[in-house]
């Protein structure tokens, strides 16, 4: 059942929603770019949700700071990328998880890969249209525990040829899926991005039950 908290990032204060799961695992799913409309009530953000919820997952998915009822103001990537540190140190301290993901989309997509780049500890990555059309991966020179990533054939900010030649660039031995006849916002195609993840899921961690 979901259950709306309260997580502390230093002086921020993240609006957030933890769905417990049955199995000790869990994911953080991030939100796309808050200046654009974007916040953890996107349809995307939800569908992910659901699917890994469905494996089994605990899943948590927060609003980034200064992004509807978090407090602070956008910080350009900056300040977000302790904003999804505070998450993951509320799973490990006070929820007691050793197997944690992350998953994002979109401008998510882009804190996170910062983060796995730094070396942040997590078991797994996942890529929801990384923006690489739009913001610069140029900092990012490697991205270990990236296990799959995910776009539409019709994304003008995450396009297909430029998501291939970062992951050439990072060297990665990854599953990447493309949705055919799918813009960035997944119009009509949520259900096959799920099916997508669950399908990932269901062989990455086989011990999943149905």
């Amino acid at each position: 059942m979901d259950s709306k908290i309260t997580i502390d990032c230093k002086e921020i204060k993240l609006e957030a929603v933890l769905n417990e799961n049955s199995l000790q695992k869990a994911v953080i799913i991030t939100h796309p770019h808050p200046l654009y409309g974007g916040n953890m009530d996107n349809s995307v953000v939800m569908s992910i949700e659901k699917a890994f919820f469905n494996r089994g997952f605990t899943t948590l998915k927060f609003n980034f700071r200064g992004t509807c009822n978090s407090t602070g103001m956008f910080d350009d990537g900056n300040g977000e990328q302790d904003d999804v540190l505070a998450a993951l140190s509320f799973l490990e301290k006070k929820k007691g998880f050793e197997r944690i993901l992350l998953a994002g989309y979109s401008f998510g997509a882009r804190i996170n890969a910062k983060l796995v780049a730094g070396g942040c500890k997590i078991d797994d990555h996942i890529m929801i249209s990384p923006p690489v059309g739009f913001m610069s991966f140029d900092d990012i020179e490697k991205m270990p525990h990236t296990g799959l990533i995910i776009s539409g054939d019709n994304d003008e900010i995450a396009p297909s040829n430029l998501i291939q030649e970062h992951i050439a660039k990072w060297g990665l031995k990854v599953q990447y899926k493309t949705i055919k006849n799918c813009d960035h916002f997944y119009s009509d195609s949520l259900g096959q991005l799920e099916g997508i993840i669950d399908s990932y899921l269901k062989e990455s961690f086989f011990e999943i039950p149905f």
